[in-house]
């Protein structure tokens, strides 16, 4: 399956740029990259380095350097990560010896996804949406064109970086409601009810370590647990964005799903970022998109271990 991984490279991200690289199924054909876990560079950068580690000759290229509308994320990143090396630059991987390709993204997804021959080509986000709203935005006919969007954000219940928001949303808002508000055919958002149903432990990164990219893999995997072990006492961590690709090999991945109208909240004081995922009966707007609730960790772990081993 050929697919576009729109990234904002960071752990999570590389592990699915490994998967993506290593899984006989899956063809990875272009990555962009967008300003999320770290600022635009230091997250190209990681890209590189990803894809050097994998032997991956696929091109990269560098998209929005803030988001949609607001000149920097809600709470700037020098305040909100002053204390934490959860996401770091470079990963601990060797440095990049490719480079990114001219050009940005944002075009390159226009040109791309406009071209007959990439109908058949899946779009997968796993970062903040701004470059898709912009190409949306610069080209409204991509509605039709992107046949498929799998997209790692939100959540039904408690976010992350809030209370009420995950992460990828909550940086960028604005362009996650334009997203998911375009009318796309397909959309399957993967929230955090779905990743942290499946959360990896020790034993799977020891699995893990057979070769270069599984042992690089099972290092990321462990710094997350060793974060949310410090945090709560836990054995275990869910890794969010390689679920997206997992799902493209596998799709029986899901175990509950729910086909819903859902949008994100833009203004709200507390649930700024929020996804609002509505299952009423009566719900007055139609289904735009297929939201995962569960996962099942054993099918997880399988795709892991044939795309890194």
């Amino acid at each position: 399956m050929r697919f576009v991984l729109d990234c904002d490279t960071g752990s999570d991200d590389a592990i699915a740029i490994f998967a993506a690289v290593g899984h006989p199924g899956l063809d990875l054909v272009a990555v962009t990259t967008v300003n999320g876990n770290v600022a635009l560079e230091h997250v190209t950068d990681n890209t590189l380095r990803a894809l050097d580690l994998a032997g991956a000759d696929v091109p990269v290229r560098a998209g929005a350097v803030r988001p949609l509308v607001r000149p920097d994320l809600p709470v700037p990143r020098h305040v909100l990560n002053k204390d934490s090396a959860f996401q770091k630059h470079g990963l601990g991987l060797p440095e990049a010896v490719s480079a990114v390709r001219d050009g940005h993204a944002v075009p390159f997804l226009v040109d791309f996804f406009m071209d007959a021959a990439n109908a058949d080509v899946t779009l997968v986000a796993t970062g903040p949406l701004t470059n898709l709203a912009l190409a949306l935005a610069l080209e409204p006919r991509l509605v039709e064109r992107i046949p498929r969007l799998v997209v790692m954000g939100g959540a039904h219940g408690n976010g992350n970086v809030t209370v009420a928001a995950e992460f990828n949303f909550w940086a960028d808002p604005e362009a996650a409601e334009a997203v998911l508000s375009a009318g796309l055919r397909e959309v399957v958002i993967v929230p955090l009810d779905a990743t942290h149903s499946a959360p990896l432990t020790e034993a799977d990164c020891s699995a893990l370590e057979v070769n270069a990219v599984g042992t690089a893999a099972a290092s990321l995997i462990r710094h997350r647990i060793e974060t949310d072990r410090a945090a709560h006492a836990t054995a275990a961590a869910p890794v969010h964005d390689p679920m997206c690709v997992a799902y493209l090999a596998r799709p029986d991945l899901f175990t509950a799903t729910v086909e819903a109208h859902v949008s994100v909240e833009t203004a709200g004081a507390r649930t700024l970022g929020q996804l609002l995922v509505d299952t009423r009966p009566w719900k007055p707007e139609p289904a735009n998109a297929t939201v995962a609730l569960r996962a099942s960790a054993e099918v997880y772990r399988e795709f892991l271990a044939e795309a890194l081993t």
